[in-house]
């Protein structure tokens, strides 16, 4: 008992947890965002967990059973049409790091919001079972989490940081038409 209770409550691991519930709640709350404001949110949050989730101690799993989850379906549905909706024309991008691409002619379409979703997905269902103070199921948790990291979701985190760069700092129509308008300024 007391090996997982030192791994629970190492300090990268609370590190991780605080980070990780802020991300969760800022996503609850994206509806009530301008995309803008989402996305440069969403360029600070996104590397800060994905560097707390990477100083994570390793731990294996104490129990037989995975912990319960709390995310269900309709949670994670209602989540991603929020996102989708913040995100609107600039939610799609295309992904390059799918183990599908070496057998596709076409590029691989995913969706910030879906990613996002996902990330949420796994980290929620983790700071669930850490609310409950359960010893032993916080640390299988903290092991689930951990390997869904070095497996899933820290890929995804860094593909959606690049289509949130990409959105954030890539060019617009606007911009052109700006600049075309300022190259006509400097001819008359």
């Amino acid at each position: 008992m007391k090996q997982e209770s030192q791994v629970i409550f190492d300090r990268n691991v609370v590190e991780f947890v605080t980070v990780a519930a802020e991300f969760c709640k800022f996503l609850e709350q994206a509806e009530n965002n301008k995309r803008k404001s989402f996305v440069d949110t969403s360029l600070k949050l996104l590397p800060l967990l994905y560097l707390k989730a990477s100083m994570l101690p390793h731990c294996d799993m104490m129990g037989d059973e995975a912990p319960e989850t709390y995310v269900t379906e309709e949670t994670y549905e209602v989540l991603r049409m929020n996102l989708a909706g913040v995100m609107g024309d600039k939610d799609d991008y295309l992904d390059v790091f799918v183990s599908d691409m070496k057998y596709s002619d076409q590029p691989i379409t995913r969706y910030i919001s879906e990613d996002l979703a996902d990330i949420y997905q796994d980290i929620k269902d983790f700071i669930f079972v850490f609310k409950l103070g359960l010893n032993e199921t916080m640390h299988d948790a903290l092991a689930i989490c951990e390997e869904n990291f070095a497996l899933y979701w820290g890929q995804k985190l860094v593909n959606t940081l690049r289509a949130l760069h990409e959105v954030r700092y890539a060019p617009t129509e606007e911009d052109s038409d700006a600049d075309a308008e300022d190259d006509t300024d400097e001819i008359e």
